[in-house]
């Protein structure tokens, strides 16, 4: 079986050593995205619903990257540091997969990498191969 790797160009993958995205035959993994801007500071911190969003916008562009797009997505996982904003997590995660909803898990976590971060995002696809 032959993988393919999308990277997002954040310092974290090469210092830690991973991959926005990886295919594996028909499966799509992509790993934990946060709301982090080209620049790598903070996506509008504070705002949970536009946290989401550009999670999803890097999920998607990961997605693209291997072929597949969010009609493809069966799970995603959203790692939230407020679970009482989950109204807004669920808006944004509703606008992008309203039309092929996944699988999903919302969770409160303690804390993300860095403290004005609210929610960290992963998602698993599946296309034909």
């Amino acid at each position: 079986m032959s993988f393919q790797r999308v990277f997002s160009g954040a310092p974290w993958e090469n210092e830690v050593g991973y991959c926005r995205a990886l295919r594996a035959g028909g499966q799509i993994f992509v790993t934990g995205t946060a709301a982090v801007n080209p620049d790598g500071t903070v996506h509008q911190p504070g705002d949970a619903y536009a946290q989401t969003i550009r999670c999803l916008e890097i999920v998607r562009d990961a997605l693209a990257g291997l072929g597949a797009g969010v009609q493809h997505v069966t799970r995603t996982r959203m790692f939230v540091t407020d679970i009482g904003l989950w109204a807004d997590f669920g808006r944004a995660h509703h606008e992008v997969f309203g039309e092929h909803p996944p699988t999903t898990t919302m969770v409160e976590v303690s804390r993300l990498i860095h403290p004005d971060m609210l929610i960290e995002i992963e998602a698993d696809a599946v296309v034909s191969t």
